[in-house]
């Protein structure tokens, strides 16, 4: 997997860490080796204007995922083909007061909100309960299972 990552933030964000995430989420969703994802952190002006603009809501939010090839998950006998899946941008600063409700860090509140956009640029939504459910499952079994991989 190719991911980049961009930080236009004061915020420090390792990004080793969030490259080893997607990895690891797209690895286990089959996705092809080849494919590529961007992973942008940006402020809070910024990500309100893109909130205004996509998706006429007010305020900044935590993740916005613009997706490219539409690429979906593949299985162990037919990987996904290779594309760009798209962009995941990210407030740092929106996700640190979530992470303070949460209860945990503002890293791992980050890296949640990165596979949660991984998995909408791969076609998951959570407009239905049945689809938010399997979403949100999906989503904290890819997140549980890179952090003990992790030792965290």
């Amino acid at each position: 997997m190719t991911t980049e990552i961009n930080n236009e933030t004061e915020v420090a964000i390792d990004g080793a860490e969030f490259a080893a995430l997607a990895d690891h989420v797209l690895t286990a969703m089959h996705v092809n080796p080849l494919a590529e994802l961007n992973i942008l952190f940006i402020d809070p002006g910024p990500m309100e204007e893109l909130h205004v603009r996509w998706l006429d809501l007010p305020g900044p939010t935590d993740v916005m995922s613009f997706p490219m090839d539409e690429l979906r998950p593949g299985d162990e006998d037919d990987p996904a083909p290779a594309g760009t899946l798209g962009d995941i941008v990210i407030c740092p600063q929106v996700a640190a007061k979530q992470a303070i409700a949460a209860g945990h860090s503002a890293v791992e509140e980050m890296l949640l909100l990165a596979t949660h956009g991984i998995l909408h640029l791969l076609g998951y939504d959570h407009a239905e309960p049945e689809e938010k459910k399997e979403m949100f499952d999906l989503q904290r079994t890819l997140l549980l299972t890179f952090l003990a991989s992790r030792g965290a």
